[in-house]
Formats: C-alpha cells, sequence, structure tokens
C-alpha cells in the first residue's frame, strides 16, 4: 500500500479546523486510529452524504493529507465532490456534529442530509 501525505495547492485537499481537529483527536485517544476518513455514500433527495469516521487502516486508493497535525485520508472516488472541504465541529445547545464547507456543493435539500455536486 502506497499512500502518500499531499500539500499540493493545485489539488486541494480537506482540511479540519481547530474545534474539529479536537473532536477527532478526543475519539482517536478513546478508540485508536490513524485519522479521520472522508467519503460519500449515495443517499438522501439530493444525491450524496458524507460518510465520516476514524480511519483504522489506509487503503491503496487512498488520498493522505495533513491538516492541524492530523491526518485526513479521503477515498479516491470522494476526491472530485470534497476536495478543498474544510470540516468544522460545532457544538451549539444539544447539537455537537461535523459541519463541512464544501466549495463544490450546489444544492442541499431541506434537512441539510444530503448535497449535490456541480
Amino acid at each position: 500500500m502506497s499512500t502518500q501525505t499531499e500539500s499540493d495547492t493545485a489539488n486541494p485537499g480537506v482540511e479540519l479546523t481547530e474545534p474539529a481537529a479536537a473532536r477527532v483527536r478526543e475519539f482517536m485517544a478513546r478508540d485508536g486510529g490513524l485519522g479521520l476518513r472522508v467519503d460519500v455514500r449515495r443517499t438522501g433527495c439530493s444525491g450524496w452524504a458524507y460518510d465520516v469516521g476514524i480511519a483504522r487502516a489506509a487503503e491503496a486508493s487512498d488520498r493522505v493529507f495533513e491538516s492541524q497535525g492530523l491526518k485526513v485520508l479521503v477515498a479516491e472516488k470522494a476526491m472530485a465532490m470534497v476536495a478543498g472541504t474544510t470540516v468544522d465541529f460545532v457544538h451549539e445547545g444539544l447539537t455537537r456534529e461535523f459541519r463541512f464547507r464544501n466549495p463544490n456543493v450546489v444544492g442541499e435539500c431541506g434537512c441539510g442530509e444530503s448535497f449535490t455536486v456541480g
């Protein structure tokens, strides 16, 4: 398996805000892991949803980026849809969730669970 860490500005990856990185570190301290895995899956009324979790291992086709001192592993099939995305973590009242600022999104469903890319 030959994944490599990328930092090419012509090929933007996925970045974490400090709150998102802190949350990922909490999960990794509790459960271990290599870094944050970012993928997409078909779902919802707009077509795609983010699929994130702690990566246990790197896949041969993963794109690996460094952000906030953590590895962010992106499935190759998701790269075109998530390139340039910033992942944030918010805690507002009872809501605690990752939020995505994705420059590729052209539409979202009303409930915010799925998105369409252009």
